[in-house]
C-alpha cells in the first residue's frame, strides 16, 4: 500500500532497489496495545539492526499507527506520533521506541484523572526526551477548551486531519487487530507479537531476496 509523504517518517530509511523490486512490509501497531509493544520491542532491537546490516536496499518498513478505540488514550497517543512527524519525522521511530517503554503511562487507570490536555503534556515530555521540540507538539495536539471565531465547538487539534487519514488507511485494508503484519499487500499471519529475534532472522532470511 503507498504511502502519503507527509507520512515518510513512519519508513525506517531505505533506498528503492537497482536490482528488482523492493519488499514492503507494515506493522500496524497500537501504542496502547501490550502486544504491539512485544513486536515492536523485539523488532526494534534486533531485526532493525539486521535489516540496515543485510537488507536495507530491498525491504521497506512502514509503521503504520493503527488506533484501538476499546483504549481511550489509544488516540491521544497516536496523535503525539502524527505530531511529531509533522515536526521532526525523522524522530518518529525513536519517539515510537520511548513512548512504547512509557506504554502503561497511558493504560486506563493511569489517565481517567487527568484532562486531555494533560495526557498531551505527560506525551510532549516524552517527544521532548528524544530531542522534539516540546512546546511545538503541544501547539499541534492542545485541543481549545472555548468555541472557535465560528463558535465550533468540535474544533479537535492540528493533527486531526492526519489522523483521520490513519483510520481510513487501516480500514480500507480491513485491519482490525493489533499488532497486524501486511508483507507486500497480503496480510502475513505467520508473524505475531510472540516472535523472537531469531524468528525474525529466519522470516527474512526466507522471505526477503
Amino acid at each position: 500500500m503507498a504511502l502519503a509523504p507527509k507520512f515518510s517518517g513512519q519508513t525506517l530509511p531505505a533506498p528503492l532497489a537497482t536490482h528488482g523490486q523492493q519488499h514492503t512490509l507494515e506493522l500496524y501497531l497500537d501504542y496502547v496495545c501490550p502486544f504491539s509493544a512485544r513486536l515492536f520491542k523485539t523488532f526494534y532491537s534486533s531485526a532493525r539492526p539486521l535489516i540496515d546490516e543485510k537488507y536495507h536496499p530491498i525491504l521497506r518498513v512502514i509503521f503504520r499507527q493503527h488506533i484501538q478505540p476499546w483504549h481511550p488514550s489509544s488516540t491521544l497517543t497516536h496523535e503525539a506520533g502524527a505530531a511529531v512527524l509533522k515536526i521532526a519525522s525523522d524522530k518518529f521511530w525513536e519517539f515510537s521506541a520511548a513512548l512504547f517503554e512509557h506504554q502503561q503511562e497511558f493504560f486506563d487507570v493511569n489517565v481517567v484523572n487527568e484532562t486531555r490536555n494533560q495526557t498531551y503534556e505527560r506525551l510532549a515530555r516524552i517527544g521532548e526526551s528524544v530531542g522534539v521540540n516540546k512546546g511545538e507538539l503541544l501547539t499541534l495536539l492542545t485541543v481549545a477548551d472555548k468555541p472557535d471565531a465560528e463558535g465550533q465547538l468540535n474544533t479537535g487539534n492540528k493533527v486531526t486531519s492526519d489522523i483521520k487519514l490513519m483510520v481510513r488507511a487501516g480500514r480500507v485494508v480491513g485491519v482490525h487487530v493489533s499488532p497486524t503484519v501486511f508483507f507486500n499487500g497480503v496480510e502475513e499471519s505467520g508473524i505475531s507479537s510472540s516472535f523472537a529475534a531469531t524468528q525474525w532472522e529466519q522470516w527474512l532470511a526466507k522471505n526477503v531476496k
